[in-house]
């Protein structure tokens, strides 16, 4: 391009277009200006070309990346309703009756039989229940003691391996005894919550669901 307005140009300076004098007399004027001034403009529509391409390339990335990112939080709100939802209750067996237990050591209760399990943050698999969002949760759990003439069941609700409350029978001559507790407990993501039998303990139950495990979602922080 740049080679061809040079041959442009040099040619011009040669070339003469008509015109007069102040007597009125025909004389040949250079057409060189004329032609250098045709060129600069050339080159300026080119570079204005150029950056309107470039400035509609920009526009097309912004637009393409907005719909993607509005597509993305339709999809979330889909999935949550704009609120996060989790609950679950389930209860200990799901079929037949007798103890579970004793084991040599504390051992997370499965509980089996699901009620609800919404946001599918308890797992009846391992009987743990991990968060999936920061929040406030409130957990409750019920016990109910064995047959045997003497009692021996104990259970605590946990949080990462840390204790924190607790139900226990294990004196007296009666048994069918029953019990729970609750709490309400900050969670960040990826946090466990069980309910541990301890070594040695025995729970009853039939499909009667005494024994139950229970938690939701209070609010997000």
């Amino acid at each position: 391009m740049k080679k061809i307005a040079v041959l442009i140009l040099a040619f011009g300076c040669c070339l003469c277009e008509p015109g007069t004098d102040e007597n009125n007399a025909k004389v040949c004027q250079p057409l060189g200006s004329t032609i250098c001034s045709l060129t600069t403009l050339s080159e300026q529509i080119g570079e204005l070309r150029f950056k309107v391409a470039n400035m509609a390339e920009k526009i097309a990335f912004l637009e393409t990346n907005q719909q993607h990112t509005e597509k993305e939080v339709l999809e979330l709100r889909s999935l949550t309703g704009g609120i996060p939802r989790v609950a679950f209750s389930a209860a200990l067996r799901d079929s037949g009756s007798g103890n579970t237990g004793p084991f040599t050591t504390a051992t997370p209760l499965k509980y089996k039989k699901i009620f609800s399990n919404t946001g599918n943050c308890y797992n009846p698999s391992t009987g743990i229940f991990t968060a999936m969002v920061d929040g406030m949760y409130f957990f409750r759990f019920s016990m109910f003691n064995n047959l045997s003439p003497t009692p021996n069941s104990v259970v605590s609700l946990k949080k990462n391996g840390e204790q924190l409350v607790t139900v226990w029978d294990v004196s007296g001559t009666d048994s069918n005894d029953m019990g729970s507790n609750a709490v309400v407990i900050p969670l960040k993501v990826g946090d466990n919550v069980f309910v541990e039998l301890f070594a040695n303990r025995v729970v009853y139950d039939d499909m009667a669901n005494y024994n139950t495990f229970s938690g939701f979602l209070l609010f997000t922080m």
